[in-house]
């Protein structure tokens, strides 16, 4: 809580009509992840109709290019504000009081939608060109090494505009393949992201006969 009030993402609340409980769950490697559960407020609110990116569309798109670059948005849908009138319907229970986000949490069912809604306004010039994107994953794409740095440029210049950031450790520079929505992406083309079959390939053959 006191991260989120540093960074001035969440404030206090007194008297919402809206209350979610706190849920904690799983990461990979063992941590924890503190959520929201939105589930009432989800079920209130119409869907949001903007679509998605078909993933097979982009990660097609984005084989058989030289250089690539793979960038991941820092704090993803925090960098977008709430609505001032729809801050208090994201209010929640905690130890030390009630609190709502001044940002988009996650959690909410039309998260994913607005935030595609966002990039696709931002790169809306370069999508299909230069950059793919799928939610707050964007990658820049050129058929040649020596145009990659003008592209980047062009992309770093709407990030500015419209002041996006980026998770630096997360984001990959100049390389020529690299994981893309669960694939690995090359000059060659599409292959498989070997982690992703790994429990596959290292399953041992069966030692005994099932009894049917």
């Amino acid at each position: 809580m006191e991260k989120l009030l540093d960074a001035g993402f969440v404030r206090e609340v007194e008297y919402p009509e809206w209350l979610a409980n706190v849920v904690v769950v799983p990461k990979k490697g063992g941590k924890w992840r503190v959520c929201v559960d939105y589930t009432n407020l989800n079920d209130a609110y119409p869907k949001a109709s903007f679509p998605l990116s078909r993933i097979d569309q982009i990660v097609d798109a984005t084989s058989g290019h030289e250089m690539l670059s793979f960038l991941d948005a820092f704090s993803r849908y925090h960098q977008i504000p709430m609505a001032p009138g729809n801050e208090e319907k994201t209010a929640f229970i905690t130890l030390y009081g009630l609190y709502c986000y001044r940002v988009m949490p996650f959690g909410l069912k039309n998260a994913g939608a607005t935030y595609q809604r966002l990039m696709t306004k931002i790169f809306k010039r370069l999508i299909g060109d230069i950059v793919e994107v799928y939610i707050d994953d964007v990658v820049v794409k050129s058929k040649t090494r020596s145009k990659h740095t003008q592209h980047l440029q062009k992309v770093f210049h709407l990030l500015r505009k419209y002041g996006m950031k980026l998770y630096p450790a997360k984001c990959a520079f100049g390389v020529s393949s690299g994981k893309f929505l669960g694939f690995m992406v090359t000059q060659r083309g599409i292959e498989i992201n070997p982690n992703q079959v790994k429990a596959v390939a290292n399953t041992l053959a069966p030692t005994n006969k099932k009894q049917l």
